[in-house]
């Protein structure tokens, strides 16, 4: 069979010590009113390889939104998360993996080229992750490519409300909105 097992219908990517209690939180939130049920990693331990569990996840999410920061490149964690997740996007399996990349108070441009933090980053890891950069930085461009939101200033209030209602009719979510 060439289905997947859906269990989410969005898996949130992001740097905790970014945006965990502000902007990554209100969105969650704003999903879950929604009636999308999405998928946060609160309950994992962060620790040296990805997590069985969260690749199980990524696997089972209709989609990803992937919150692009200042420090996400500082997280091979959360490179190791988009390569997952770029490799899902590709998969042809059914139904198709979205990817919805949002670009918080980062420029889309650094990101794909992997430049300015992102480049910083980069700059810093070392000779025993060769093999793993090439695939990160080919996530990360491939990720950028992608029709998302880039998000400077304004009331994020209204900005989650637009992605969310973007993600909402996407994915055609059929259940109740409760909000």
């Amino acid at each position: 069979s060439n289905a997947r097992t859906i269990t989410y219908d969005v898996f949130l990517s992001f740097r905790g010590e970014d945006t965990r209690f502000n902007f990554t939180d209100h969105l969650y939130s704003a999903l879950g009113r929604r009636g999308i049920r999405t998928f946060r990693d609160d309950k994992l331990r962060r620790g040296e390889a990805i997590a069985p569990e969260l690749l199980k996840a990524i696997e089972e999410s209709r989609s990803s939104v992937i919150v692009f920061s200042e420090n996400y490149a500082r997280s091979r964690w959360c490179l190791d998360e988009l390569v997952k997740i770029m490799e899902c996007h590709k998969d042809k399996k059914d139904p198709g993996h979205a990817v919805f990349p949002i670009f918080y108070h980062v420029d889309p441009s650094h990101v794909r080229k992997q430049e300015g933090s992102f480049g910083e980053a980069f700059a810093g890891y070392g000779e025993n992750l060769k093999d793993k950069i090439p695939r990160w930085r080919t996530a990360l461009t491939e990720a950028a490519n992608l029709s998302g939101w880039p998000l400077q200033d304004g009331y994020e209030s209204n900005q989650i409300k637009e992605i969310t209602d973007s993600i909402f009719r996407r994915l055609k979510c059929k259940r109740l909105d409760a909000g």
